[in-house]
């Protein structure tokens, strides 16, 4: 059969409607597949605490790259270059897509715990130069295990910022440097889990980290 001009154009735009029908179904499969939970996990703080002083946790981290640590050898002290990891904490609590109505609010039941099982740790830069190993530190995956549950809010640690990190480019190009180079990062965390039905649940936060060979602590 000879197709005319007109023919095919309308061929065409019915093809390329079917392919967007295709597309949008996928994508509305996908929304599905995430977002199932009648629950959902809400942060109410993220914090660090360098390795050089690891029970200080600020909302801004100062993460030291190298510490000059004090040690005895052969009867004369000497400050040994360490590194140290830098750890995270946040407070995560649920909350209900369906809150009910403010005079008889819904409660969570344990159906909606919700189990964090691991977290993604992705550093950038503010002027747009993110190439890991070169501008930032190189991302992670984490693993942790913690329910948060609907008594209230749960905290919890993980690690920040790895050694590993501190021990290959760029941060270790700041060692020796005397704080004056600094490498200034957004520090973006992803926990994931599942509520006790098997539905996915994730959750975003972030916290401003600034690299560089800051003095030591006494």
């Amino acid at each position: 059969m000879k197709l005319t001009s007109g023919t095919f154009i309308r061929r065409a735009a019915q093809m390329a409607l079917i392919g967007l029908a295709a597309l949008a179904a996928a994508s509305c499969g996908e929304v599905a597949r995430t977002g199932q939970s009648p629950a959902f996990l809400i942060i109410d703080s993220m914090t660090g605490a360098s390795g050089a002083e690891p029970g200080v946790f600020e909302t801004v981290l100062e993460s030291d790259v190298q510490v000059l640590v004090s040690q005895t050898i052969n009867g004369q002290t000497v400050r040994i270059p360490t590194v140290f990891t830098d750890a995270g904490r946040v407070t995560l609590r649920l909350g209900l897509r369906n809150p009910g109505p403010p005079n008889n609010p819904s409660a969570p039941s344990e159906l909606n715990e919700i189990t964090i099982s691991r977290y993604r740790v992705v550093y950038r830069r503010s002027d747009g130069r993110n190439t890991p190993g070169v501008d930032v530190p190189y991302g992670f995956d984490g693993a942790v295990t913690v329910t948060v549950g609907s008594a209230g809010s749960v905290q919890f640690g993980f690690d920040l910022v790895r050694v590993q990190a501190k021990l290959e480019p760029p941060l270790k190009n700041l060692a020796a440097g005397g704080a004056q180079n600094v490498i200034s990062t957004i520090a973006e965390v992803t926990f994931f889990g599942r509520d006790q039905a098997g539905n996915e649940v994730a959750v975003t936060g972030s916290i401003s980290i600034n690299f560089s060979d800051w003095g030591d602590p006494s």
